[in-house]
């Protein structure tokens, strides 16, 4: 039987002779060393925390504090945040691109990078808005537009890249490294949301060139952070078809604390064969793959819920409190830190007692969280006090959900074809939540005084729902 050869292509030293050196082509039973992983490992490290400076730029609270300075309607903000979801309908597109391409690299940058070079367009806007070029609300449509399809670019590339990440990194570590990883990401926030507040706030030009500004040093961030995975490494879907990374030790994490993220410097990984079988094989094993199936209806059923009223917990907070930016991003930033000192606990619990209970266990909390929100008004204690506290239990419990329902998807997911099953369930999933958004945006637009506060309500009895099917779902390499 002939060899299987398997390319990678990422030079991952800063030696210029090696850079420039053509691609190391290893066979079936060759090993990726450890090496390579732990330089893998640490450029995705990097790349989440530059990507986490333009995500703050491009979404989040400065976004929809520009749309109220703009005086969008509640139905913008909900198509502002169903549009990202709503968009991920074209992932098993991406991914059926991504598997015919020659590097997981060079498809990251056709997709990524231009859906992040697109917010260019949005800067120059703003600044021509002084000018007369542009009046308030044909800024509002271009905003959309270019979340539509910046978010479009991103969906295409986003099964490629967690299939990407998923072949680096060893699956008895990943509650750890993507607790790291996270925790990297959510620093960031912490450090750079309320400055970024600050600076749109107090901007001597106005809020809105404020955040033309803070925008632009976001976009400059995003593209560095995509040259991070340059230092990945690479492959070819096309000649490799990878089943799994799979590392030879006996799966005892490493002691030393410089290197508990990443595996050990002396351990190796196999890189072995995965052959695609007919698409109508493939369409066959994902409808009788239950345990799939089961994670697809809790999956897409929370996210609906989640969404009837995540995305306006911000719109209440700078619309019906009219509170300031700075206090909101000072909350955000709040949020962030509690991520970031609970996502390593995660991380650690996910890897000893699986993450099945602990999605069940913290699913009730959050479930609960959106009542808090209804006896909050403006006043001193609640400003000072509840509206923090309600902020840290978000970021603490969201980094449970976050950690365990990725991990536990990549466990569940087939190692062939990951990056359709991937794609399927981030489709699923967005459609569901543009749903979940649009029914209550309109909520919010046509209800009577009140809205926010009975939408609130609704979200959190879904939310407690769609909790159901996890108790029928088997978590892989769990009794």
């Amino acid at each position: 039987m002939d060899s299987v050869q398997v390319e990678i292509t990422a030079p991952l030293t800063l030696e210029f002779s090696q850079i420039a050196s053509p691609p190391t082509t290893l066979s079936l039973n060759s090993r990726i060393p450890k090496d390579t992983i732990r330089t893998s490992l640490k450029a995705s490290t990097a790349d989440s925390v530059l990507a986490a400076v333009y995500s703050l730029g491009t979404g989040g609270i400065l976004l929809g504090n520009f749309l109220v300075e703009l005086d969008a309607s509640p139905v913008v903000f909900g198509m502002l945040s169903s549009i990202p979801m709503l968009v991920n309908l074209v992932q098993p597109l991406g991914a059926y691109l991504s598997e015919r391409s020659t590097s997981r690299f060079q498809y990251s940058l056709r997709t990524h990078g231009i859906g992040r070079l697109l917010w260019l367009i949005l800067v120059i806007g703003i600044a021509s808005l002084r000018w007369g070029v542009f009046n308030t609300h044909q800024l509002v449509i271009l905003t959309l537009l270019i979340v539509l399809f910046s978010n479009l670019l991103g969906g295409l590339g986003s099964a490629s890249w967690l299939s990407w990440v998923a072949m680096i990194v060893p699956r008895r570590l990943r509650g750890r490294y993507f607790g790291i990883r996270n925790s990297a990401a959510s620093l960031t926030n912490l450090v750079c949301v309320p400055m970024a507040g600050l600076v749109v706030s107090h901007w001597y030009g106005g809020t809105l060139q404020g955040y033309g500004v803070v925008l632009l040093v976001a976009i400059v961030f995003g593209i560095i952070g995509l040259g991070c995975q340059y230092f990945q490494v690479d492959m070819n879907p096309r000649c490799l078809r990878p089943q799994a990374t799979q590392n030879t030790y006996d799966g005892k994490l490493p002691q030393t604390s410089e290197i508990q993220p990443y595996p050990a410097k002396d351990e190796s990984f196999e890189v072995a064969q995965s052959i695609y079988p007919p698409q109508n094989q493939l369409a066959n094993s994902i409808w009788k793959n239950s345990n799939f199936l089961i994670f697809l209806l809790y999956f897409s059923f929370w996210t609906l819920a989640v969404n009837l009223s995540t995305p306006f917990f911000n719109l209440y907070m700078l619309d019906t409190l009219d509170l300031d930016v700075s206090y909101v991003t000072i909350y955000n930033s709040l949020q962030a830190g509690a991520t970031l000192l609970m996502l390593i606990v995660w991380g650690k619990l996910a890897d000893k007692i699986g993450n099945r209970p602990i999605l069940i266990f913290i699913g009730i909390l959050v479930a609960a969280t959106p009542l808090l929100w209804l006896g909050i008004g403006v006043n001193r204690l609640d400003i000072w006090l509840w509206l923090p506290l309600l902020h840290i239990l978000g970021g603490g419990t969201w980094a449970a959900i976050d950690l365990c329902s990725n991990n536990i998807q990549l466990g569940i997911a087939p190692t062939k074809n990951q990056s359709i099953y991937f794609a399927i369930a981030a489709a699923v999933a967005g459609a569901s939540g543009a749903i979940g958004t649009t029914i209550g945006s309109f909520i919010v637009q046509f209800a009577q005084t009140g809205g926010l506060l009975g939408l609130f309500a609704l979200s959190s009895l879904f939310r407690l729902a769609a909790l159901v099917p996890l108790m029928f779902l088997q978590e892989p390499g769990r009794g």
